[in-house]
């Protein structure tokens, strides 16, 4: 099952489940090929292994999931900034086919246009070390290796250095392989207990972790 982190209220609330210290290892001794095969909205399929070259900034989402709309504009402004020197946004998609259907209109209104693949499973994210919560990003360098994982939604600057320190050939030390804003996000909003209904994605957003089949 995925987990979606909810937010809702001026203060926004996060409370999922806690990643372990033995998730955290897996994460950061696993290997670090990075291998996707999806279908794209046309129903082409599509793999990693074709942006070998490029940096990749593969995020794993869903429009009923409340951070990870958040973190859009974040994701669509780093595409438009980085294009034209190798960067490239790919944006795996953990909807069901019923929630499938507003994913065109969905981009369009909010000006997204790097490519959305579909189908995103649970094991997709576990088999990348990338846990099973939602939102959920790996950062994959020219040669097919993922370099950071941020668990969690990401945060501008830090996604920044990353792709900076990439495109200056890794002359400055590395950033940590392995960012868990679940944790952070969770200590810094905790006691907030909020419900509210997403009616524009058809799903409920309710404060805490949220789950759909895998």
């Amino acid at each position: 099952m995925k987990r979606c982190l909810r937010t809702a209220g001026i203060l926004v609330a996060y409370a999922v489940a806690t990643i372990s210290a033995a998730a955290q290892h897996t994460a950061q001794s696993a290997n670090n090929e990075a291998n996707l095969i999806l279908n794209d909205l046309k129903g082409q399929q599509q793999s990693l292994a074709q942006y070998r070259g490029n940096i990749v900034v593969l995020n794993f989402w869903a429009t009923w999931c409340i951070p990870c709309i958040e973190e859009m504009p974040i994701l669509t402004e780093l595409q438009r900034r980085y294009e034209a020197q190798g960067v490239q946004v790919i944006g795996a998609s953990a909807d069901e086919p019923s929630t499938q259907k507003v994913i065109p209109s969905f981009l369009r209104k909010r000006k997204i246009d790097f490519p959305v693949w579909l189908d995103a499973t649970t094991a997709d994210m576990q088999r990348l070390a990338l846990g099973e919560e939602l939102p959920a990003t790996a950062i994959i360098d020219r040669d097919g290796q993922i370099v950071g994982r941020i668990l969690g939604p990401v945060e501008k600057q830090d996604l920044q250095q990353r792709i900076e320190w990439l495109l200056g050939d890794r002359q400055s030390p590395a950033p940590i392989a392995v960012v868990n804003n679940i944790d952070k996000l969770k200590q810094g909003h905790t006691g907030h207990k909020h419900e509210e209904e997403n009616h524009e994605h058809g799903g409920v957003g309710v404060e805490g972790a949220s789950t759909v089949p895998s």
